[in-house]
């Protein structure tokens, strides 16, 4: 299932940088992180969608390598960013 235009804008004002961003890499890892959870859901359910299961990685790759952008750039701010978002254990 999708995000709905309303959800995604306010995950965008909550992890924006600035006032117009809508792209930067804390935008992406909040967005892909909802799909993430989203689809997480959606398999505990449905045990043999693999195609689905196959997207999961791809998105979960995706998230890792933003991730690890951030962790170069500014290690502090990757902390704060993965314990807003209650990943990494």
């Amino acid at each position: 299932m999708a995000l709905t235009q309303q959800h995604k804008q306010e995950i965008i004002s909550e992890y924006q940088v600035h006032e117009t961003d809508t792209g930067s890499a804390d935008v992406q890892i909040a967005m892909l992180t909802e799909r993430i959870n989203r689809l997480s859901q959606h398999l505990r359910i449905n045990k043999k969608d693999h195609s689905s299961r196959r997207g999961l990685l791809k998105i979960i790759g995706q998230r890792k390598r933003l991730l690890s952008y951030i962790q170069k750039q500014d290690r502090e701010h990757y902390q704060t960013l993965i314990r807003r978002l209650g990943i990494r254990g």
